[in-house]
């Protein structure tokens, strides 16, 4: 069976568009700059994205915009658990001072 030509050096079905991937792309950079608890929902969207991205067999157009999205969303969620691991410490300080005086 042969497939026809549809660009330099590529032969067989032309490339798919997954259709989640400029979602997981905007959540992943909106995540870092504007609210960081979309960063899980990025990380996650993106993580099952891949899976179904290798699992189908296709190519996809659209696989780094999902990989950028996922790697966002982890940026953003180490970012966003390490706020909250300084905020409880300054919490724990706190009360330990104050029960000291």
């Amino acid at each position: 069976m042969s497939y026809p030509h549809y660009g330099p050096g590529y032969y067989g079905p032309p490339p798919q568009t997954h259709p989640n991937g400029t979602t997981i792309l905007v959540m992943g950079i909106l995540s870092l700059v504007i609210c960081q608890i979309l960063g899980p929902f990025a990380w996650n969207m993106g993580t099952k994205a891949l899976r179904e991205i290798d699992a189908s067999g296709y190519v996809y157009e659209n696989r780094g915009m999902v990989q950028a999205g996922r790697i966002c969303g982890i940026v953003s969620t180490c970012i966003m658990g390490g706020i909250i691991l300084i905020y409880g410490v300054f919490i724990v300080f706190a009360i330990v001072m104050a029960s000291v005086s």
